[in-house]
Parts: structure tokens; sequence; C-alpha cells
């Protein structure tokens, strides 16, 4: 096997050095964000943005891909990966569709294009072009819906004690009220459903179609080695 098709069958440092940079970019972002926060509002309201948390838990699962890859060891495991593509792409998807008008003068336009739209497009394109190696049922990847859920009912419950919501469509003194808040808490569940069953359905088929190409290419190189 010569040295190009050895690269060719394990990309390790390329996607790692990709991976930790994006991860980076990732926490420069968040940290400006983090600061801009502590000045208009409380600290800890950082913590309860969906897109904060999603994003920490995607760049803590590049990171760690990343060094991992680089030392040629096993990453996170596929069923966290997937987990941090759902909860980055409906940060994007519900950010793009319903908050993206909602922009102020505080708004920081880069760190806001990174946290919305760069890291829920890096996490997407990495499960697509390196999806998993075995496949997922759905019965696993429904726990990916265990941290959404968890974080409607917490921000749901701490809204009415501190009189704060993150987000306008969980905010029961917008018209409409607790109707307003129940319609659009379903729709998003709803939408969470319906990805976490499509990034598994791509993850599996594109893994299968990887793996036989992979084993064709192998098997391939070594005759001819």
């Amino acid at each position: 096997m010569t040295r190009e098709q050895t690269e060719k069958l394990n990309p390790r440092p390329f996607v790692g050095i990709v991976r930790i940079a994006l991860a980076l970019l990732a926490i420069v972002a968040l940290g400006v964000g983090f600061d801009r926060d502590v000045y208009l509002h409380a600290w800890v309201d950082f913590f309860f943005y969906f897109t904060d948390l999603s994003n920490l838990f995607g760049a803590a699962v590049l990171l760690t891909g990343g060094l991992a890859a680089l030392r040629g060891r096993p990453g996170p495991s596929d069923l966290l990966r997937g987990a941090a593509v759902l909860y980055l792409v409906i940060t994007g998807l519900v950010y793009w569709t319903l908050l993206a008008n909602q922009m102020t003068a505080e708004t920081i336009k880069w760190q806001n294009d990174i946290v919305h739209g760069v890291m829920p497009a890096a996490v997407l394109i990495d499960w697509l072009l390196l999806p998993p190696v075995s496949r997922l049922s759905f019965a696993r990847t429904s726990r990916w819906l265990a941290f959404p859920l968890t974080y409607l009912a917490v921000s749901l419950i701490r809204g009415p004690i501190v009189q704060w919501w993150p987000y306008d469509f969980l905010d029961p003194r917008e018209p409409g009220g607790y109707v307003h808040v129940t319609t659009w808490s379903l729709i998003v569940t709803a939408i969470f459903v319906l990805f976490a069953a499509l990034i598994t359905l791509a993850g599996n088929q594109l893994g299968s179609r990887r793996s036989a190409v992979g084993s064709a290419e192998l098997a391939g190189s070594v005759g001819s080695a």
C-alpha cells in the first residue's frame, strides 16, 4: 500500500486539525458572548440559552474528537457526536427561522454567525463525511431527546421564578400566554423528534456505504501491495 493510499484511508491528522480549529473558534465566540451577557444580564443566564449549551457541548465533542484523531485513538462515541449534531442543527434552524429578525444593538454579528451558523454546519458536515462506524438504533438515539426536554422543563419552571425566559416563544407574557408557549413547545419538540430520526437515518445509510467503499479500497490496496 502506498503512502497516498494510506492517507486516503486514514485522514486523521487533517480531520483532527479541522475539528480542533472549529472547537477553538466556538470557544472564542462563546467567551465573547459570555462577556457580553455578564455586562448585560446576570452571568448565570448565559447557561440557560440553548444556543450556548449546545455550542459548549459541540465544541467539547469536536475538541476531544480532534485530539483523539491526532493521536490515532477513538474519539467520542457516535451517540455523543449525533447528539451534538441534533442540538446544533436545531439551534441553527430555530434561530434562522424564528429569531434572526430579533437582532439588537447588543448582537455581535460575527459571534452570532459562529454559534448559529458555522457550528451547526460544521458538526453536520463532520457527521455526513465521517458517519457512524456502526449502526445506531432509533431506541438508542431517542436518548438525544432527554436534554432538550429537560431544558424545556427547567426553562418553564425557572422563568416565573426569576421573571426571565431565554426565548420569546417560551415567555408566557407574550400574546397568547401559555397557549402560545405550549403550541411552540410542541412544535419544537416535534422538530427535535423528526431531526433525530433523520440524523440517525442519514448516519446509518452513509456509514454503511462508507464501510463498503473502505473495505473495497483496502482489499484492492492490499492486493496490489
